[in-house]
């Protein structure tokens, strides 16, 4: 036990030493995260009966740039990924599952309507903040049916949330050039409870 807090404290150290390192150098990933405008209102992953559960809530706005775009009828996809994670103090953590959900936004001009696809389904919206509430926030996603032998205290979720520019016509992606505009991306890791 006392081997598994030293892993812990270490890896949460060198966390803090990297976090503050690229917020100094405002470089890379950080500036990225920094410049999305974005942010995780809310992240929770509970195992229960039917499996492990995640929710979550992120809060962001569109650059008007990218509302243009999709008001000239270019649609936009955006990606929530999870993977789920073992602590192994001997060895590199374990994967056990990962899940992905995919929403594609687009506008059309003849029914003034936005329309939002997700999993196989389509949804019309009279507004595009309506639109956008039902992707900022997510409940009772099952991302794993079990852990296996694994057990809750010994899991975390590493969560993504993310405006997908590979997703757009191949000569708008070259066009973009890694523009903030379009950097909408939101990283966090937490751990499982069980549901009491």
């Amino acid at each position: 036990m006392p081997v598994m807090r030293r892993r812990d404290l270490l890896l949460r150290s060198t966390s803090a030493l990297w976090t503050a390192a690229l917020a100094s150098t405002g470089g890379g990933a950080w500036a990225a995260w920094a410049n999305s405008g974005a942010e995780l209102a809310r992240l929770v992953a509970q195992q229960d009966e039917d499996g492990l559960i995640l929710s979550y809530e992120v809060r962001f706005d569109l650059h008007r740039d990218v509302e243009q775009m999709l008001s000239k009828g270019i649609a936009v996809v955006f990606l929530a990924q999870a993977e789920v994670f073992e602590r192994r103090w001997y060895w590199t953590d374990r994967r056990i599952a990962s899940a992905t959900r995919r929403w594609r936004l687009a506008y059309q001009p003849l029914t003034r309507q936005w329309r939002l696809n997700f999993d196989g389904f389509s949804r019309p919206y009279s507004r595009l903040s309506e639109a956008l509430e039902v992707l900022r926030q997510g409940s009772r996603w099952l991302i794993a049916e079990q852990l296996g032998d694994a057990t809750p205290a010994d899991c975390y979720v590493d969560f993504r949330f993310q405006l997908d520019a590979n997703e757009l016509p191949r000569p708008l992606q070259i066009g973009l050039g890694g523009q903030a505009d379009w950097t909408l991306q939101i990283e966090r890791r937490v751990g499982v409870s069980s549901a009491r």
